[in-house]
């Protein structure tokens, strides 16, 4: 599986995030582009351990079935539901947005496995540094692709 930690995985996601523009209209879902760059730096966030958010009960429950979907070669199915605190339906500035989850992506890959949250994921519960890298390059590869980049 690919990952964040792999040069030539960060090289290409740094590039499709450097071919959205903020006129760029999704394939799927509510979101803008605006929103969902945004969204996927709450997201980078909550890897790099800038937020924890506990392990919620439902979660708990279905982790056992689903905590490898977060991480395997699977793409991530279209309209899946947003954990409530990432969700963003406010209007944002592309530009801005845009730099702080360049940012985000450039500590996370540059610190390494050391950068990574301890702490769980909210809803399938803690994950090795490589389980976390190849989770948040499937999400953002989601949403990239949401946005056809």
């Amino acid at each position: 599986m690919k990952n964040l930690y792999q040069v030539e995985v960060y090289n290409a996601i740094r590039h499709r995030i450097g071919a959205l523009s903020y006129t760029s209209t999704p394939v799927w879902g509510k979101m803008n582009v605006a929103q969902m760059l945004t969204h996927c730096a709450k997201a980078m966030e909550m890897a790099l351990g800038d937020v924890i958010y506990k392990q919620d009960f439902k979660g708990k429950l279905i982790a056992p079935f689903m905590k490898q979907s977060y991480y395997n070669d699977k793409p991530f199915k279209r309209n899946l539901p947003t954990y409530k605190p990432l969700k963003v339906v406010d209007e944002r500035d592309f530009e801005a947005e845009r730099g702080v989850l360049v940012h985000l992506i450039e500590r996370f890959h540059e610190g390494g496995p050391a950068a990574c949250t301890k702490g769980p994921h909210p809803i399938f519960g803690h994950y090795t540094p490589e389980q976390w890298s190849s989770g948040m390059y499937k999400h953002l590869d989601h949403h990239l692709r949401q946005f056809s980049v």
